[in-house]
This record gives structure tokens, C-alpha cells and sequence, in this order.
């Protein structure tokens, strides 16, 4: 016995073990074809089998598979619902003709004739009263024959479109019903009877709303019995109409709203976007920075900056961009004058009347940064004595003033 006696390898016999605990689930496993070898091992050594699975337990998977597929279309509802036809909705349309006449055009008369002649009345009458006979003997087709000469006798007669229609609903032709009867209905609003046969041709034809609105008006007008149980029969499928279309229409206008918002939130959005990009030169400005033009590049000049943080140069500007007509106070300051001169340069010149430009843009700047206070410009404290301030112009107050 010793020598007979082999081991598995470990793979081998995790994967044994797996194929043990996947029968023990399904047993049914056994009975398939690449298993066979197994099978009739264990028919060999006496073992029971699990019975075979039955062929219609497949079908029952199949349907089971259905409800996945129903819940999917219920979650696109909202989707699927902008896009709907009245023929997604569930509608009984049993009696509905599935191959109706076409909608061919027919003899309608002359519908510009005003008045008929005495001899064409006496036809009229003849051929409406052989029309009446044949319709009331149910010989369909030859009333329509001789309702179509009566028409053409007498065009504005809505009592013969609406009996043509009925004969041609009889035939089961209602694109001819309906054609005939909405002409009777623009001779005569009041002829309920083209209602009532228009009506039942919708039904055929599966327009179940306007038919509960033709067979409604039908009633209406004149109660009729056969009428109104032919209402009651469209009813129920245009209670559904009515109901899908206010669902469509109330979709319709959330979707228009949602849109709405969007459009708002990403205006909104780029507005705030577009504020954190704003240049910072902007920004610190204001409108009083737009007023300088070109000058933006005076301050990129070390220069020019540290002249700037000159107490003397600052208030004399401060005193020619009030009154640019102030420069000829400083004719004799070399710094102030020195100053003037590099800036005009780098503004393109422009004589005197530039300058001017320039200095009350100065002045803008200076009012947009601070109300001109020369501290704004880099920290430089006033002018400190009168030697400093120009002639005309009031003495900055002093430290010792502060104290008293």
C-alpha cells in the first residue's frame, strides 16, 4: 500500500476543493457534458445523483434576465420621456384599422360658386333625394356617387359632405370621414352629426384624442346615444394622452429651467473667473489708473522710482499735477526739473502740452493710491520744512506741531 501512495500538490488540491464546494452549491453541475468522465466515476462507485435540471429552468433564466432590461428603461425615464411619441404609450387598440384608405383627394365642388340657378336647385334636389335612398338601403358605394353629384351641384352643402363621410366611414374609409365632415364642420360649426362620424374616424384611425374631443363636441351640440357610448370607448386611451402629454410638457420646462440655471451659474462663474485674472495694476488703479495711458511703464524705471521717494520731488509734484501751469516754480530746481525732463522723454515729449497730460495723470494716480500722500509711493515720509515746499503753498504740519 506504502508504494502506491502519491501527494497532490498544493495548486491541485485548491483547486479539487473548489470544484467540490462549486458542486455542493449547484449540483447540477455534474450533469454537464465536459464532466462526464465524473459522472460516470461516481455512477461506477454507487453515488446518487442530483437529478438533471429541466430544459424550461434555461426559459426561466431568460425571463429572469428581463427585469434588469425594464429597470434600465425606468431609469432613462426622464430622458426617454422628452423624445416620446403617443405611440410609447400604453393604449388598447383593439378596432383600430391597421391598413386604413389612404388620403387621396376626392371631388369637394367649387367651393368660390355663390349661388345656384333654379334648374341646378331642381337637380340638387333629385340627386340628393336618390343619394338619401341609397343610403338609407345601405348601398354604400352608390350614395357616395350620388352625394359626390349632389356636391358638385351644390358645394356649400354641409348636410351632403357630412352624409358622404358617414356613407364613407361605413365603407371603412375614415381619411375620406375625416375629410368630408371637417368641411362640413367650416360650412355648419353646429352639425353634430360630422362631429360624431369624424369622431369614430379618428378612433379607427387611433387618434383617440381627437376623437374624445370630436364625440364630446357630438354630444354637445346634439345628445346622441351611439355618440356618446363611442366617447366612453376612446376615453380611457386619451385619459392616457392627456396624462403622458402634461408629464412631457412638465419635463419639457424643468429641463428649460435647469438649462436657465446653468446658463446663470456659468456666467456667474466667469465673471468671478475673469476677476481673479484681473491684472493687479488694474485693480489697484481703479478708474484713476485708466486715466494714465501709457504711463504704467514710468515705474518699471529704478530711477524714476527712487526719485519718487525724494520728500522734495514729491511735493512739488504733488503741486504741478494740481495746476500743470505750477512748473514754472521749479524752473530753478534741478532735481524736480531733471525728473520732468527723463519722464517727458520716456512719454514720447510732446511740449508742454503733454507734460501737462502726464502731470494730471500723475494726480489721478496719486489720488486712486492714497489721496496723493507721497508715503503711498514707497514709504517716504513728507517733506519735513519749508525749504522743501514750494513757494504758495501751505507748510506740512511738523512733529513738534503733534506734540502740542
Amino acid at each position: 500500500m506504502s508504494g502506491m501512495s502519491f501527494s497532490l500538490p498544493k495548486g491541485a488540491l485548491d483547486q479539487l476543493k473548489g470544484f467540490i464546494t462549486l458542486c455542493r452549491t449547484d449540483p447540477g453541475v455534474i450533469h454537464k457534458p465536459e464532466l462526464a468522465f465524473f459522472k460516470d466515476y461516481l455512477v461506477s462507485m454507487g453515488a446518487d445523483l442530483p437529478p438533471k435540471p429541466e430544459e424550461p429552468a434555461t426559459e426561466e433564466k431568460k425571463t429572469y434576465t428581463a427585469p434588469p432590461k425594464a429597470e434600465s428603461a425606468k431609469d432613462d425615464e426622464v430622458e426617454d420621456m422628452e423624445l416620446s411619441e403617443e405611440s410609447d404609450v400604453e393604449l388598447d387598440m383593439e378596432g383600430v384599422l391597421p391598413n386604413p384608405d389612404p388620403e387621396t383627394p376626392h371631388e369637394m365642388g367649387d367651393s368660390n360658386k355663390k349661388e345656384m340657378t333654379d334648374e341646378e336647385m331642381d337637380k340638387f334636389d333629385e340627386k340628393r333625394s336618390e343619394a338619401m335612398q341609397a343610403f338609407s338601403e345601405g348601398e354604400w358605394d352608390k350614395a357616395i356617387n350620388l352625394f359626390t353629384e349632389s356636391i358638385q351641384l351644390n358645394p356649400n352643402s354641409a348636410a351632403m359632405f357630412a352624409k358622404r363621410g358617414t356613407a364613407y366611414m361605413k365603407t371603412k374609409r375614415p381619411n375620406a370621414c375625416v375629410r368630408d365632415c371637417t368641411r362640413a364642420i367650416e360650412l355648419n360649426p353646429d352639425n353634430a352629426a360630422a362631429y360624431k362620424f369624424r369622431g369614430r374616424a379618428f378612433r379607427l384611425l387611433g387618434k383617440f384624442t381627437e376623437a374624445a374631443k370630436d364625440l364630446a363636441t357630438a354630444c354637445k351640440i346634439d345628445f346622441d346615444e351611439q355618440a356618446d357610448e363611442w366617447l366612453k370607448e376612446v376615453q380611457p386611451n386619451a385619459k392616457k394622452l392627456a396624462e403622458h402629454k402634461r408629464k412631457k410638457e412638465r419635463k419639457t420646462a424643468e429641463k428649460e429651467i435647469k438649462e436657465r440655471q446653468e446658463r446663470v451659474k456659468k456666467a456667474r462663474e466667469a465673471r468671478e473667473q475673469a476677476a481673479k485674472e484681473k491684472p493687479e495694476d488694474e485693480d489697484m488703479g481703479g478708474a484713476d489708473m485708466g486715466g494714465m495711458g501709457g504711463m504704467g511703464g514710468l515705474f518699471n524705471d529704478p530711477e524714476l522710482m527712487a526719485a519718487f521717494s525724494d520728500p522734495e520731488v514729491m511735493a512739488a509734484f504733488k503741486d504741478i499735477s494740481s495746476n500743470p501751469a505750477n512748473i514754472m516754480k521749479y524752473q530753478g530746481n534741478p532735481k524736480v526739473m531733471n525728473l520732468v525732463t527723463k519722464m517727458a522723454g520716456k512719454m514720447g515729449g510732446g511740449g508742454m502740452g503733454g507734460l501737462g497730460g502726464m502731470m494730471g495723470g500723475l494726480g489721478s494716480m496719486f489720488g486712486g493710491m492714497g489721496g496723493g500722500a507721497p508715503g503711498g509711493m514707497g514709504g517716504a515720509p513728507p517733506p519735513g520744512g519749508p525749504s522743501s515746499a514750494p513757494s504758495g503753498q501751505p507748510k506740512p504740519p511738523s512733529s513738534t506741531d503733534d506734540l502740542d
